[in-house]
């Protein structure tokens, strides 16, 4: 899979030091040089110097060939006319942008038919969800939704002799009333497997 990765902050540093990993095609655009230089030196990945969201900068970075873009720099309008950009353009097929503004989030101008990103990414939205939940988990480390919130993953610390250590799943309940681990009802029946 071809990336392009505007930003080469934190984030997108971040980014492609995992997107390598998975033997992913990775280039990263910023204006920073020094940075660039140091990233090209850790990992596997191609870099180019300039402003992410000029078609000329895009061009030169091999977005007509792109399967994606993550646009991750510190500027909320950098990074959405870097997806109109690769949309209109380049007809890139996925468009990921981190928008930190709220009034932007706010507005409904994101889809095809005005602001064409794919996958919003709004940090402080992330972070008072991940607040949320573990204030409605609480004694949890981290709480992860599936199948569109119907199941939940909740991680807790079990502390070495404690009462939960050793012990089958199904026994979880009794130490934590509030905590369903057979996976609910079932609507077809239960499971072939009974082991739940």
């Amino acid at each position: 899979m071809k990336i392009l990765i505007l930003g080469a902050g934190e984030v997108g540093g971040n980014l492609a030091q995992n997107l390598t990993k998975e033997a992913s095609d990775i280039t990263i655009i910023d204006h920073d040089a020094d940075r660039l230089r140091e990233l090209q030196d850790k990992f596997d990945i191609r870099t180019i110097r300039g402003m992410g969201s000029h078609p000329d900068v895009l061009r030169q970075a091999g977005a007509e060939d792109t399967d994606m873009i993550i646009a991750v720099t510190n500027s909320d309008e950098v990074n959405m006319v870097a997806c109109q950009v690769a949309h209109t353009v380049f007809h890139t097929p996925t468009k990921i942008a981190r928008i930190r503004s709220r009034t932007y989030m706010d507005t409904g101008i994101f889809g095809d038919t005005a602001m064409p990103v794919d996958f919003l990414v709004n940090p402080e939205q992330i972070v008072t969800h991940d607040i949320r939940r573990l204030i409605e988990n609480p004694g949890a480390l981290q709480v992860m939704d599936f199948a569109a919130g119907q199941v939940q993953l909740v991680g807790i610390k079990a502390h070495y002799g404690g009462p939960l250590v050793g012990q089958e799943l199904r026994f979880l309940r009794q130490h934590m009333p509030t905590v369903d681990t057979c996976g609910g009802d079932f609507p077809e029946g239960p499971p072939s497997d009974s082991r739940r």
